[in-house]
């Protein structure tokens, strides 16, 4: 009787602490991502979106690891076409999950991927779409942190571009910071608050 009660609270235990499929497969995906094996990780994320076609997040991380993987790139070609790869991964997201503010502002940057490659020839058609972008995030969402925090970058960015003061919108981040740290979600893998990154914008504001 023992025995079998030991195998029960083992079986029991081992139950609560098993994982899907899904949940192994996105961890894997994060740790590649971490080790900064952006390929393989945009690759995972990709094969996961395909597998799981009603969850949002897997193509949103895929989008997100070919956008960040963009900058810096010098040409145009190569940039064009991890961009093209990352809005088609960003348009799968939101057939998933419409008016989502994470996949919103998620366009406003890879929108910034162009504009950072290019100002001159992007800067002007993809800059009014940003700001309508923030702006409809901000109006589904006034408290997400990310999408304050995203704003404020991306008006601090103007504001450097046309000389003008960064200061009017420290605020604005100090209060994304403050929100991130009464933020409660219970949405598996859902996006964080990135704070060290919030603190460095923070820093360069107030100078």
């Amino acid at each position: 009787m023992k025995k079998f009660t030991i195998i029960i609270a083992i079986f029991i235990a081992t139950g609560f602490s098993a994982q899907t499929k899904y949940q192994k497969g996105m961890q894997k995906a994060f740790g590649l991502w971490e080790q900064g094996k952006m390929t393989e990780a945009s690759q995972l994320f990709e094969r996961i979106s395909k597998a799981e076609p009603t969850k949002w997040l897997p193509a949103y991380y895929a989008a997100t690891v070919e956008i960040i993987g963009s900058f810096g790139l010098k040409d145009e070609a190569v940039l064009k076409a991890k961009l093209t790869k990352a809005q088609e991964f960003l348009d799968t997201a939101k057939s998933n999950s419409e008016n989502n503010p994470e996949i919103i502002i998620t366009q406003a940057f890879l929108n910034l991927g162009y504009i950072a490659f290019d100002g001159q020839k992007y800067g002007m058609t993809l800059g009014g779409k940003n700001s309508m972008l923030y702006a409809k995030a901000l109006q589904i969402s006034p408290e997400n942190p990310r999408v304050i925090l995203g704003n404020a970058e991306w008006n601090i960015g103007s504001a450097k571009f046309f000389g003008k003061s960064t200061k009017p919108y420290c605020a604005e981040i100090k209060r994304a910071i403050a929100l991130s740290k009464e933020e409660k979600n219970d949405i598996e893998f859902y996006p964080k608050f990135i704070l060290s990154r919030a603190e460095e914008v923070l820093k360069q504001c107030e100078k």
